[in-house]
């Protein structure tokens, strides 16, 4: 059996501690528990198989993508798994857990310098650029997570994961936009077996340009890119709710301490949108979100960094 037979099927929990009185039930998905510690294992695995299915991705061939780690170490993980060459274009604006994950897999990396290490517009625009110029090589592919729809089928079982787990109990999905393939993907099946539910996304308050704000510099990696992403589907979308990074971190160190669960900064900010959503829907409904990696990714970041 391959290592890649483990991603997804990963625990539902409820939240006890953080929670406010008179809040929905809030349960999260624990995607710290696939294989590279991340949700983006399930992606990476149908981005690598939709280029073999179609014959872009040939034996011996080399993939390349642009990403701020856990996409990275997802792709060097199936990468490694079926025997790609992997290069990855990244930046010292990422944690270096990352990329040191991304490398331990065999991922080669080319850095781009960012500005005082925050997450902006132009490094991601950079970033692009740089993959791009690599993908015109011979032998090889672009996953191209930005605008590769195979990567929303990869979150098709997660949100049935979500539905049966939840025993058919799921009144809103709550879920922090990158490339938008979670929501999407989640949001697609869970309408399937209620029309109803909302759907919530979430991005930065210092950069909420899907709430019609301009863009800015953050520190909440794998969200947030500055302008919508090229899947976002607004019409999918019920609300959006922009947290700030300060606020997020704050809630991920409390799920840390006060639940035992320790996630990164984008999981601390789907929790805080979920229990804005669940304090007006109120006790009887149930909202899910995601805690969308370990933090074990972050340990040398202003996140978890010790004084």
């Amino acid at each position: 059996m391959s290592v890649l037979a483990a991603i997804g099927n990963t625990p539902l929990v409820a939240l006890r501690r953080v929670v406010p009185p008179g809040c929905a039930r809030i349960v999260v998905k624990l995607e710290g528990q696939n294989p590279t510690g991340s949700m983006k294992d399930r992606m990476a695995q149908e981005m690598v198989a939709g280029a073999m299915r179609d014959g872009r991705l040939r034996p011996g061939g080399t993939i390349v993508e642009y990403t701020g780690g856990s996409t990275g170490a997802s792709l060097a993980l199936v990468a490694a798994a079926k025997g790609y060459r992997l290069r990855i274009v990244s930046s010292d604006a990422f944690s270096a857990e990352k990329l040191t994950q991304m490398a331990a897999f065999g991922a080669e990396l080319n850095l781009i310098p960012s500005d005082g290490g925050k997450i902006t517009k132009r490094l991601i625009e950079d970033m692009i650029a740089a993959a791009k110029a690599i993908a015109a090589e011979p032998g090889t592919v672009w996953a191209d997570q930005l605008n590769n729809r195979d990567s929303i089928a990869g979150y098709h079982p997660m949100g049935e994961e979500i539905w049966h787990q939840a025993a058919g109990q799921v009144d809103a999905f709550v879920q922090a936009v990158g490339t938008m393939a979670s929501l999407r993907g989640v949001a697609t099946v869970l309408k399937q077996h209620k029309p109803g539910v909302r759907i919530i996304a979430v991005e930065p308050a210092e950069s909420a340009v899907l709430s019609g704000g301009a863009p800015g510099a953050h520190r909440i990696e794998g969200i947030g890119i500055g302008y919508p992403p090229p899947m976002w589907a607004p019409e999918l979308v019920d609300e959006i709710i922009p947290i700030s990074t300060n606020d997020a971190e704050a809630m991920a160190r409390r799920l840390a301490k006060e639940e035992g669960l320790f996630a990164g900064t984008s999981s601390g900010a789907n929790v805080l949108a979920a229990i804005e959503l669940g304090k007006r829907l109120g006790p009887q409904a149930t909202v899910a979100t995601l805690l969308v990696d370990s933090g074990l990714k972050y340990l040398s970041t202003p996140l978890y960094r010790r004084a």
